[in-house]
This record gives structure tokens, C-alpha cells and sequence, in this order.
């Protein structure tokens, strides 16, 4: 995996279900490089997203 996502990984482990925006504000970096982070992630099950609320946190198995 990539720093950004290693980046993710570490800052949704603190617990807190985060949006795309506040994941890039707190990483400094353009929402569309995290986008494109959270998309891999979420392919390969680190992951998992909330459609109603917007927000990423950590797969069941990763926590």
C-alpha cells in the first residue's frame, strides 16, 4: 500500500467515522487523491462506507 493509504488506515483506526473532506483536511492532501485511496482501499476490504451518512471507517477484520 501507498502512504496516503497507510495514512487513512492509521487516522480511521482512532475509531471516528470520517467523510472524504474531513479525511482530506486532516491528511492535508486534495480530496481527489484521497478519493482515489479510499476507492483501493475499499476494493480490497480494509474498509467499509456508510451511504447515508458519507462517511469511512475501518472493516470489521481490520480493527
Amino acid at each position: 500500500m501507498g502512504k496516503v493509504e497507510d495514512e487513512i488506515l492509521r487516522l480511521l483506526g482512532e475509531g471516528t467515522p470520517l467523510t472524504l473532506i474531513e479525511i482530506s483536511e486532516r491528511l492535508g492532501k486534495k480530496p481527489k487523491t484521497v478519493f482515489r485511496s479510499l476507492r483501493k482501499l475499499f476494493e480490497k476490504g480494509k474498509i467499509v462506507s456508510d451511504p447515508r451518512t458519507r462517511t469511512y471507517t475501518l472493516a470489521e477484520d481490520e480493527e
